[in-house]
């Protein structure tokens, strides 16, 4: 039976162990199957956004993870970043496209962004992102962003939620990309 956990840290250090398993996970969707040129070592892959004070929402059977998804609040900041949406925006990040959003993106302790959503079992996307909502509803948020394929915000659509694309569909060598939010009533 499928699990969805929800991590925060460093307060859910006890099960670093899901986290480790999900950055393993990330490793095999995007670097293996999909061929990013992503950092990678130990077989994790993980990035700048991957630090304390990030929420992971988990899917797993047991200890083996089959999907996540990483949640951070807009305005946080360490060194020189923020958040991916917004540092891709303001040209921070060398292959992603700046033009993924038509203004400047929010910062703002009441928005989140959920990214890096990887998966093995394409049944658990819904429930993913329908407890991260939740999840972000707890904590007074008043809405969420989101980057992906273009699929991913009909997915949205799908699930009850009413999508705004933050710029036009854009791409580069990897895929193609929408960043979108979804305001919570």
């Amino acid at each position: 039976m499928t699990e969805i956990t929800i991590l925060s840290f460093p307060k859910d250090i006890d099960k670093y162990d899901l986290v480790a398993s999900f950055l393993k996970l990330r490793n095999e969707v995007f670097i293996n199957k999909m061929r990013w040129p992503l950092y990678q070592t130990e077989g994790m892959e993980f990035e700048q956004y991957d630090t304390l004070g990030v929420t992971y929402i988990i899917a797993h059977e047991g200890r083996e993870v089959v999907a996540g998804a990483r949640l951070m609040r807009t305005d946080r900041k360490f060194a020189r970043y923020s958040y991916m949406i917004r540092d891709a925006y303001l040209e921070l990040l060398p292959g992603l496209p700046s033009d993924i959003c038509s203004e400047e993106p929010p910062v703002d302790h009441n928005i989140w962004e959920m990214t890096r959503f990887a998966s093995t079992q394409n049944s658990v996307g819904a429930e993913i992102i329908n407890q991260g909502i939740d999840f972000l509803r707890s904590k007074a948020a008043k809405g969420c962003l989101f980057l992906g394929p273009p699929a991913f915000m009909r997915f949205g659509v799908r699930l009850g939620y009413d999508p705004i694309p933050l710029g036009p569909v854009t791409g580069n060598k990897d895929g193609r990309f929408l960043a979108f939010r979804c305001d919570f009533k």
